[in-house]
């Protein structure tokens, strides 16, 4: 199998069991397809990879809650909300200065999800992280499937 349809392949079977673990825990499936895109999306792989989406996220979910909270501080005051989120929105890119936090786009999607589901940090985290374990199994299982044909390949070229 080349790359692409093993990647296709692990994607599409763990993509149904994560419907189900979702499902099954309380979990917000749509949230957790995205921490599986972040990994998919961040530049470096391996476990690498994942400890930096993993803090991209989790940073992007927090600096969500900022924007929601510091917006509240002058309700009737419009431009202060936006004030404030352009000001956090610098901050989250100025942050990828450090190496776990160096996945702008991660953070981007942790704060995105964070607003998608009303704020409710205590319910997106989790989808963020399982789905991101998922985007980890999925991305390395299908490397791997991909790596056995051209191990296998050599060993019947001999035979024939």
């Amino acid at each position: 199998m080349n790359l692409l349809i093993s990647l296709a392949l692990t994607t599409g079977l763990l993509s149904g069991l994560w419907g189900w673990v979702a499902v099954s825990l309380g979990l917000i499936s749509w949230a957790g397809f995205l921490g599986c895109t972040a990994y998919f999306a961040c530049p470096k792989g391996g476990v690498k990879g994942l400890l930096i989406s993993l803090c991209t996220l989790l940073s992007g979910a927090a600096w969500a809650q900022v924007i929601i909270h510091g917006s509240a501080l002058a309700p009737h005051l419009e431009i202060f909300g936006y004030v404030v989120t352009g000001l956090v929105a610098f901050l989250m890119c100025v942050q990828a200065k450090s190496l776990l936090l160096s996945f702008v786009p991660g953070t981007f999607i942790g704060a995105c999800a964070t607003f998608a589901g009303q704020g409710d940090w205590r319910l997106v985290v989790p989808s963020l992280v399982v789905g991101l374990l998922f985007g980890f199994v999925m991305k390395n299982s299908g490397l791997w499937l991909a790596s056995r044909r051209v191990a296998v390949l050599p060993e019947a070229q001999k035979k024939a």
